[in-house]
C-alpha cells in the first residue's frame, strides 16, 4: 500500500473503519472501494487493496472501506448502515466531494448500487452523494440471486429471511432509476454470480430511464478484480469518463 495511507475509524465497532490513500497532485475523484464476499465476515477489506493501490497511481483518492458483516454484527441492516456511515465519514476528509464513484465487486457490488439509493429512505440520509456507480460482478438482484441460491443462501443469511416486497429498499433493481449513472462489469464466464445479474439489473434500469450500462469481458468471477488483467484497464476508463 502506498505510503499515504491512513486508517480511519467512523464508528467504535472494529469494522467500522476505511483506508484513505491519497494521490500525488490534484486528484480526479474519490473512488469508494467496496469489496465482496457474500457480505460474509470471513472475507475482508483486503480484498480491496490492490484496487485501492492503482487507483491511486491512476490519480484517484481511494476510500477503501469495511463494514460489519454477516457473522460479526453485520446483517441487513447493520451492513447498510456502515456503509452509508463509511461514505459519509468522506465530509470529514480533506478529500473533493464533487467526483464520488462507488466502486463495489460481488456483494460490494451490490451495496455499492445501493449506497446510490440510499438517500431515499429515512434511516440512511446522505451527507455525501455518489455521482457514480461501477459494479463489478455485482449481485444486483436479490429475488433471482435468492432462487438461484448464490454464495449457499448468502441472500437469506443477508436479509435473515427470503426477500419479499419489505426489501426493496435494499435491492438495487427495486431501486431503478437512479439518479447516477450505473456501469457493470462482469465476466462472461463467472459461474460465482452469473452474468444474468447484470443483464436483469440492466434491462430493468434501462426499461426505466436509466444511465445504466454493461461491459462484458472474458474471464470469471475474479478477473474484474485482478489489477493486472485487461478488465482492470477497462474499469480504469470507464472511471476515467463518469
Amino acid at each position: 500500500m502506498s505510503s499515504t495511507a491512513r486508517t480511519i475509524r467512523y464508528g467504535d465497532d472494529p469494522s467500522q473503519i476505511a483506508e484513505l490513500l491519497l494521490p500525488s497532485g490534484t486528484p480526479k475523484g474519490v473512488v469508494v472501494v467496496i469489496h465482496g464476499g457474500f457480505w460474509k465476515a470471513a472475507y475482508d477489506l483486503s480484498l480491496g487493496r490492490p484496487l485501492a493501490t492503482s487507483l491511486v497511481a491512476h490519480g484517484w483518492v481511494a476510500w477503501n472501506i469495511e463494514y460489519r458483516r454477516v457473522g460479526n454484527g453485520g446483517g441487513d441492516p447493520y451492513t447498510l448502515d456502515d456503509v452509508a456511515a463509511a461514505i459519509d465519514a468522506l465530509a470529514d476528509q480533506d478529500v473533493p466531494r464533487d467526483r464520488v464513484i462507488a466502486l463495489g465487486h460481488s456483494a460490494g457490488g451490490h451495496l455499492a448500487t445501493w449506497a446510490a439509493s440510499r438517500g431515499r429512505h429515512d434511516r440512511w440520509p446522505a451527507r455525501v452523494a455518489l455521482t457514480g456507480v461501477v459494479a463489478q460482478a455485482g449481485v444486483l438482484d436479490l429475488s433471482s440471486a435468492y432462487d438461484e441460491r448464490l454464495g449457499d443462501g448468502a441472500v437469506e443469511a443477508f436479509l435473515g429471511h427470503a426477500p419479499g416486497p419489505d426489501d426493496d429498499p435494499v435491492d438495487p433493481t427495486r431501486q431503478v432509476p437512479l439518479d447516477v449513472p450505473v456501469h457493470c462489469v462482469h465476466g462472461v464466464d463467472d459461474d460465482t454470480v452469473p452474468i444474468t445479474q447484470s443483464h436483469t439489473y440492466l434491462r430493468a434500469a434501462t426499461e426505466a430511464g436509466a444511465r445504466a450500462t454493461l461491459t462484458e469481458i472474458r474471464g470469471d468471477h475474479y478477473t474484474v478484480i485482478d489489477p493486472d488483467a485487461d478488465a482492470w484497464q477497462q474499469t480504469l476508463a470507464i472511471l476515467d469518463g463518469l
